[in-house]
């Protein structure tokens, strides 16, 4: 019973782990366009095409690295396209982004169609194509030892490469946001971008690289979907994990690691309503599936309701920038 209990664990936190992964790297994509005051809806947008570039250039090419270049490409580029539109031309952050989700959307699809008549899908990826599970030193030798060794075999050691980048990635970003000078000027311009001018610094370009890091990390999370913890690209397959993304860097008050909290709470959410599905619960009886895959959005709407009117947002989140003539 011990046994069975430890393996259901086990499997739990390795589902969650794998699951958090794009919602992390869509929250960390989501900080540099948040903190340099660009409010950033179109994250869905540009993950959505990045998993489509990558399942489409990895299913040509054979390779799993050469989907996970196009996914960056392709993501920075619309990244780009944001910046443009509301950094250069000023124009309303939440519509500039809306729109980029809407064009990912119809655009993944027709090309999707016209390109492998797949019904809006790509075909399946074979497994050279694909990031395979990596197997950590000394997993297989420890994993009959009771608790800590199954837990390293089958928690920690098991993962594809950009699992491990992911979890990289909360540390480097960190440091990057708050221990350096850039990351000094991506807070200040967020804040006062008034003050950022004044000191001779463009706060233009810092908004648009701040952009093109957002773009770069979207277009992992989205190689991630297609050609990682997926097999190929699928219509809408992202599902929202954009706004999930979002609504975990406004639960963080948009810091890295209550962020990354919130993305693994959600996670969690997500593995379990995948176990939940069928099970006669003591009482209730079975519920229905609609409800249990509803859980991570009501968790998310739940937790919003609670905290949202207590994290204050970057000063100039959402206020275009004019320079003074």
């Amino acid at each position: 019973m011990m046994d069975d209990a430890l393996a259901q664990a086990v499997s739990l936190l390795a589902s969650t782990l794998r699951l958090a992964v794009p919602l992390v790297l869509a929250a960390l994509a989501g900080l540099f366009a948040e903190r340099s005051g660009v409010v950033d809806i179109g994250l869905e947008g540009k993950m959505l095409a990045a998993a489509f570039a990558s399942a489409a250039v990895a299913h040509v090419s054979g390779s799993p690295w050469m989907g996970l270049t196009a996914a960056v490409a392709v993501s920075c580029a619309l990244a780009g396209v944001h910046a443009y539109a509301c950094v250069t031309q000023r124009g309303n952050q939440v519509v500039a982004g809306m729109a980029i989700n809407v064009l990912a959307a119809g655009t993944t699809v027709v090309l999707a169609y016209a390109w492998f008549n797949e019904g809006g899908n790509t075909p399946a990826l074979p497994d050279p194509a694909r990031f395979r599970a990596i197997e950590l030193p000394l997993a297989a030798a420890l994993s009959g030892v009771p608790v800590l060794g199954r837990i390293y075999a089958g928690v920690v050691s098991g993962h594809n490469i950009l699992v491990y980048a992911a979890a990289m990635l909360v540390p480097l970003v960190s440091f990057v946001v708050f221990r350096t000078r850039f990351g000094l000027r991506l807070r200040a311009v967020g804040e006062n971008p008034h003050a950022v001018d004044t000191a001779g610094i463009s706060v233009s370009w810092l908004r648009y690289r701040a952009m093109f890091a957002c773009g770069a990390l979207c277009g992992i999370a989205g190689a991630y979907l297609s050609t990682a913890q997926g097999a190929a690209f699928q219509r809408e397959m992202t599902a929202g994990r954009g706004f999930l993304a979002l609504a975990a860097l406004i639960f963080g008050k948009w810091m890295p690691v209550p962020a990354v909290l919130a993305c693994l709470l959600f996670a969690f959410a997500d593995a379990l309503q995948g176990r939940l599905q069928g099970v006669e619960l003591p009482g209730i009886g079975v519920v229905p599936v609609q409800a249990i895959q509803a859980m991570p959005y009501l968790l998310t709407v739940l937790l919003l309701a609670g905290f949202v009117g207590r994290a204050v947002a970057p000063k100039a989140s959402g206020v275009p920038y004019a320079k003074e003539k």
